[in-house]
């Protein structure tokens, strides 16, 4: 085949300290042997999206000019943000890290003629385009059937939460907690650890979200609005034997507070005489989110066997290997319209992703709404 023209979704920060959104017309050329050529039909807004995409911009201020594919949108960002920015700055990035498409081209190996006219998912970066190249061996493919808005998203919440109970099983732990836990994230994990018979704390922030949650037939919910969010949460833990938690939100007290509650559950079922440097029980927090981004305030209660760190994805992946990534993937695969399903309030294209209005809607990253591309709609 010929090179194709395909339209994409950039973010650019400049020197002045601000950003830009625009449509980039790409090249793309013909695929190599083992690769395949997808045009992409979805492709959704995750949190992990909108960090690359909106660079912590102000998006209530962002403006547009420009009409159809030579649409620009314009944003001012802070000062301490430019700051952390610094290397990115004047970089023209491709965004989306998932989608999900039909391949339209292939290379000449029969692992990527095999692959043609099928619906396959791809997770590795610059999916807000029509036409995204790939390996062949990278591509998930699909149950026959399965529509692309249902594989859009395939990857990063499935597998993010298929990692925290791997990471759990590896690690000792029984029971998990998990913060911003009505997300399509939360929501999955929650069918997850059903399905596997883990126990699983949710801690939410309103009772809108207790409700998603009970609707799910989830068994431990506490809400850390509440006045007795601390006895609650201690009741849940001791219910669950949760000594692990994934924490989206961050900055704040909440970490702290778990790690608090969990130590206060060890001391009095762990059997241990007292000691004044606490447990032996070990207590982990892992933040994976930046939902506060302030700064990580601990009331130090937890005793000396805890822990703080990071978790994404990409480095839990390339620490189990590419034969524990093929079994959970297979997994993901065959429970796409079940366990790891995901529910959208809104279809866009690429020009309404630039529209302000809709900007200011899908960086709120409100509960319950979750935004999809479909990058092969119509532009003008």
């Amino acid at each position: 085949m010929a090179n194709q023209t395909s339209l994409e979704l950039r973010s650019l920060v400049k020197q002045d300290g601000t950003l830009e959104l625009s449509l980039a017309a790409v090249s793309v050329p013909s695929p190599t042997a083992d690769e395949v050529v997808v045009r992409v039909e979805a492709t959704p807004i995750n949190p992990s999206d909108l960090g690359l995409l909106l660079a912590a911009a102000d998006a209530s201020s962002a403006k547009a000019s420009g009409q159809g594919s030579q649409t620009v949108v314009t944003a001012p960002i802070a000062p301490a943000v430019m700051r952390a920015l610094s290397a990115r700055i004047g970089k023209s990035m491709p965004v989306g890290l998932e989608g999900a498409g039909m391949v339209t081209h292939a290379g000449a190996s029969p692992e990527a003629q095999a692959l043609l006219g099928k619906t396959v998912s791809i997770f590795g970066g610059g999916m807000y385009g029509q036409l995204r190249k790939a390996r062949a061996a990278d591509c998930l493919v699909l149950p026959a059937g399965i529509k692309p808005e249902e594989a859009a998203s395939a990857f990063v919440n499935p597998l993010t939460a298929l990692g925290m109970l791997e990471t759990a099983r590896r690690e000792g732990h029984r029971g998990l907690v998990h913060t911003a836990a009505a997300s399509n994230l939360g929501q999955i994990l929650n069918r997850l650890c059903q399905a596997d018979g883990v126990p699983l704390v949710n801690i939410v922030r309103s009772e809108e979200q207790v409700r998603i949650l009970r609707g799910l037939g989830a068994g431990h919910i506490v809400n850390s609005a509440q006045a007795t969010f601390r006895d609650d949460l201690v009741s849940a833990l001791k219910a669950t034997g949760a000594t692990l938690a994934f924490d989206a939100i961050g900055g704040g007290k909440l970490a702290g507070q778990i790690l608090n509650a969990m130590e206060a559950v060890a001391a009095g079922t762990s059997g241990e005489t007292y000691n004044m440097y606490g447990t032996s029980v070990h207590k982990q927090v892992y933040i994976y989110g930046t939902l506060d981004p302030g700064p990580i305030e601990l009331t130090r209660g937890a005793g000396m066997a805890w822990g703080i760190g990071g978790w994404l994805l990409f480095h839990f992946l390339a620490k189990v290997g590419p034969e524990v990534e093929a079994r959970l993937k297979a997994r993901v695969a065959t429970e796409i319209r079940t366990t790891f399903a995901s529910q959208y309030t809104r279809t866009i294209s690429l020009l309404e992703a630039l529209d302000p209005d809709v900007i200011a809607a899908y960086s709120r990253r409100a509960t319950g709404e979750k935004f999809l591309i479909n990058p092969s709609l119509a532009i003008e």
